[in-house]
């Protein structure tokens, strides 16, 4: 967790869907997007552990607006990032700070499978 990596490292772990869509999101509307994240068997506690550390200094960023950790009830080791940023650059912003640096490095050991980011579209108020 300790180790920095470079900001392209967030982009190793993402599928090119995932690119595309972050790329068809406009740098000026509200970035909301669900973040799925599968521990390695043996590696739940870990992937918990390292996600709450995100928590308290992202919510702490400017554009931060939402990000909140759930995990699937019926699956463990399933966790859900629910994430709200005031833009595109706000989502930039975060990928690039040393704390979600330091998880992205560390991320390779804890997941199953790439993290997968769902993209949204507020429907209703």
């Amino acid at each position: 967790m300790c180790v920095l990596a470079p900001a392209s490292r967030f982009d190793d772990v993402m599928t090119s869907t995932n690119r595309m869509e972050m790329v068809m999101s406009a740098n000026t509307e509200t970035f909301v997007s669900l973040a799925v994240l599968t521990a390695k068997a043996g590696r739940r506690d870990d992937l918990r552990a390292a996600l709450l550390a995100l928590i308290e200094p992202t919510r702490a960023e400017v554009g931060c607006l939402d990000y909140v950790l759930f995990e699937q009830r019926d699956e463990p080791g399933t966790f859900y990032m629910r994430e709200a940023f005031r833009n595109r650059a706000a989502l930039d912003t975060h990928i690039a700070t040393p704390h979600f640096q330091a998880f992205a490095a560390g991320m390779e050991a804890l997941l199953a499978e790439p993290l997968r980011l769902i993209v949204l579209d507020q429907v209703s108020s």
